[in-house]
């Protein structure tokens, strides 16, 4: 029974350190975008389009999904 509890804390810290992490690359995204990066039009495109899918899945609790689709929009970015 002990060890079901320390998973389930384990578990339930992991999500939450996911969950604030969303938050921390959309703001670097954010940053990077208001310094008017070298980008085509098609990899700005990309980059909003990719904030913003980021921002949708975080909200919808899919914070692996989010970190990782704002993952790409920041290598883009090169950040």
């Amino acid at each position: 029974m002990r060890k079901l509890a320390v998973l389930l804390g384990a578990l339930f810290m992991s999500t939450s350190a996911l969950a604030f992490h969303c938050p921390a690359d959309m703001k670097k995204i954010d940053d990077a975008l208001a310094k008017n990066p070298p980008l085509t039009a098609e990899q700005m495109s990309e980059v909003k389009k990719l904030r913003a899918e980021g921002e949708a899945l975080h909200k919808a609790g899919k914070h692996q999904e989010s970190v990782d689709t704002l993952d790409k929009a920041m290598k883009i970015l090169g950040v």
